[in-house]
């Protein structure tokens, strides 16, 4: 077996890049999942014949083939399944850690792969969270229909698929959250940033009828005197409670979220103008009301852009109309909103 490292900025393999296709087998990868993974694999090359890795083996790697066909030679009466060009195995022992190979990988043919590591994919995931994720998606619906039917098929119970089984159950449960948690900012528990954008991906499923779609942005005044007062626990709690009253004001359709620092936004649907300014008006007076123990005589208050948005353009120009009213509100020392006249 002879092997490579592979360099990144390939082209996918096959020429695939840019050409409609049809939709994906069970096993079969995406142009951009392809891509990916050809960058942070190793490049290697078998014989026919040659055994790749053995059934009760403890798994290192996951495979994905370039050209060629691999054999998984499952016994116990199972029958093998064959590999080819663009498709991937060995995938599980990525997702769960020290899983033993429940099946023989023989090369039929003069074979290309490529191998991505334990490590390798730790920093796809850290990368590229997204896709990822929607790829372990899709295979764990695979293996899970996969390990099913196989159980199934057996006349007795196979107390190592059963925990297979369990395992793949709980590690999509935590991939679930772990979603969550990358959409979600972890102090306030709002929505951040790259929820927002996914949310804006999907806005148009969730559109109430009759309505129209306003933008706030909300900046806490002076946040940095806070901090530098107060301290950094009580500059915490301002911006907790601050997420607490973008929250109270968002109705259950809206996107409350922390876009990052002191800032915030509410993306909401609303009758009109006169809506979306009693929105405005509702956090300026709740903000203006707080009262924080761990700093005497702290006043906090927000300055607020407030927009009706036109769905024919998009988020950055929404952002950018509504940020110059935001430091318009800024230059007159804060404590208020400011819409379109």
């Amino acid at each position: 077996m002879s092997s490579n490292r592979t360099v990144s900025n390939v082209t996918p393999i096959g020429g695939y890049a840019g050409r409609l296709r049809a939709p994906l087998l069970p096993r079969e990868l995406s142009d951009r999942e392809l891509a990916l993974f050809v960058t942070a694999s190793d490049r290697r090359e078998v014989s026919p014949g040659e055994m790749i890795f053995r059934r009760g083996e403890l798994g290192r790697s996951m495979f994905i083939v370039e050209s060629g066909q691999i054999r998984l030679e499952f016994g116990d009466g199972m029958p093998d399944k064959l590999i080819g060009p663009r498709e991937f195995f060995g995938e599980l022992t990525l997702f769960i850690g020290d899983h033993t190979r429940v099946a023989n990988a023989v090369a039929t043919t003069a074979s290309v792969m490529h191998v991505i590591e334990q490590q390798a994919f730790d920093q796809l995931l850290d990368s590229e969270p997204r896709l990822l994720a929607q790829f372990m998606r899709r295979s764990f619906s695979y293996l899970v229909a996969s390990e099913q039917q196989l159980i199934a098929s057996l006349k007795r119970r196979n107390e190592d698929l059963m925990v297979t089984l369990d395992s793949l159950r709980q590690t999509q449960t935590q991939l679930s959250t772990a979603q969550r948690l990358v959409q979600t900012d972890e102090l306030t528990g709002l929505c951040n940033r790259r929820g927002l954008y996914m949310f804006l991906e999907h806005l148009g499923d969730s559109r109430l009828p009759g309505t129209e779609l306003g933008l706030l942005l909300i900046d806490i005044d002076r946040f940095k005197q806070i901090n530098d007062r107060c301290g950094h626990l009580v500059g915490d709690q301002v911006l907790r409670a601050i997420a607490e009253e973008v929250q109270a004001a968002a109705s259950p359709c809206d996107l409350p979220c922390r876009l990052g620092g002191d800032e915030f936004a509410l993306l909401t649907q609303v009758t009109g103008a006169e809506e979306l300014a009693a929105r405005a008006t509702q956090i300026v007076n709740a903000v203006r009301a707080m009262r924080f123990p761990g700093c005497d005589g702290l006043k906090v208050s927000v300055s607020i852009g407030a927009r009706l948005c036109t769905e024919s353009t998009d988020w950055a120009i929404w952002y950018s109309d509504t940020d110059c009213l935001l430091y318009e509100v800024k230059g007159r020392g804060g404590d208020g909103f400011r819409a379109p006249d």
